[in-house]
């Protein structure tokens, strides 16, 4: 039924497939920035945790009767820890990002989003009654001019922390944009918590900004907390609102108890190990910079490639090699990239040796 598109897909170099890598072979594609995912500790934690109670499964929406003390306990925790009022748990951070971007903007309300957002959102985006527009990359001085380019009610403004295939670090004077004109600003870190601040939770952190009521957090458990799953947060009335109209809150199952009880150890993790986790993935930035030129603000590198045949081609002799890659190409990207995650569970050495093999192969 489909042969005529797949067919155009493979001759374009942008055919995708599920594979099950060996456990042996050195980690440089996966989002497990700290690598908690391979944290047996944490795990038995988070499996004593949800074995306190009579349910290990949520069993309905959240609205309904899926809300377990499990769920309460992060939210307080992650609320708490990063000044803001409160927060939501979500089944993942594409739901997360799509009750928001779904949700908030109305009738007559300006929603914008950085050209670079994620899928999530920009699929959302398309479900909205508000006027959309885009705004180039990290540039506060266009999303200024388009704020007041139209008549509107309220601004929605949607952005990341870092960007999740270019690692850009979000411009910092986007902020200072929202505030003046009293815009709601969405800020995706699902790559920048547990990666970068002083405490590792994020642009907020980095920033040292204080959360504001036009601020909107939105974090995953599934990249540096080894889990899945996602939280928003924001202020009190943001949530009421959300919880009455934003449709992948009402209308999912509740998160997963397990998951939120992994994150929520290695949300502990990150606080209690900070210091020495920074350390580490300074170390990983400076080896990133000197041997490949890749500036990265966390720890996410994008190396830029001619083609999708030559990413493609690079990404299988690595693989041989023993070790993974991301093959990034478009319509993902504009321009086909390898993106090489520096993960901390893999070694200085190993790092070293990837590093040798790509300037082997672009020499």
């Amino acid at each position: 039924m489909y042969q005529h598109e797949l067919q155009a897909i493979r001759k374009a170099n942008r055919y995708r497939t599920k594979t099950v890598y060996d456990e042996g072979i050195h980690d440089f594609s996966s989002n497990d920035y700290l690598g908690l995912a391979e944290n047996k500790t944490l795990f038995e934690r988070a499996v004593a945790h949800v074995s306190m109670y009579k349910t290990h499964a949520p069993k309905a929406s959240i609205l309904v009767n899926g809300y377990h003390p499990i769920h309460e306990e992060f939210e307080t925790l992650v609320a708490r820890q990063n000044g803001f009022e409160t927060a939501l748990v979500c089944g993942s951070g594409f739901l997360a990002n799509f009750s928001l971007i779904e949700a908030l903007p109305r009738k007559k309300d300006l929603l914008i989003l950085d050209e670079e957002y994620h899928a999530s959102g920009m699929v959302a985006s398309k479900t909205v009654d508000a006027e959309v527009l885009t705004f180039r990359h990290n540039d506060a001085d266009h999303l200024e001019s388009l704020i007041n380019s139209r008549p509107h009610n309220r601004v929605i403004i949607a952005v990341e922390g870092i960007y999740s295939m270019s690692g850009d670090l979000l411009n910092r004077a986007i902020f200072e944009i929202a505030d003046r004109y009293n815009a709601l600003l969405i800020v995706d870190e699902a790559h920048s918590v547990g990666v970068v601040g002083d405490h590792l939770r994020g642009v907020f952190d980095l920033f040292g900004i204080t959360p504001q009521a036009n601020h909107i957090k939105m974090g995953t458990l599934g990249k540096a907390l080894g889990s899945y799953g996602a939280y928003i947060l924001c202020s009190a009335h943001i949530a009421e609102f959300l919880n009455n109209r934003a449709k992948a809150i009402i209308y999912t199952t509740a998160p997963s108890l397990f998951d939120i009880a992994l994150g929520y150890q290695g949300f502990l993790y990150v606080m209690k190990h900070a210091h020495s986790l920074k350390e580490a993935i300074n170390v990983r930035q400076t080896l990133m910079q000197k041997r490949l030129q890749i500036t990265m603000p966390g720890l996410i590198g994008s190396y830029a490639m001619e083609d999708n045949a030559q990413t493609l081609a690079l990404q299988k002799s690595l693989l041989e090699a023993g070790f993974t890659v991301g093959a990034i190409r478009p319509p993902t990207v504009p321009s086909p990239i390898l993106r090489i995650i520096p993960r901390l569970a893999e070694s200085i050495e190993d790092l070293e040796t990837l590093c040798f093999l790509i300037e082997k192969a672009r020499a």
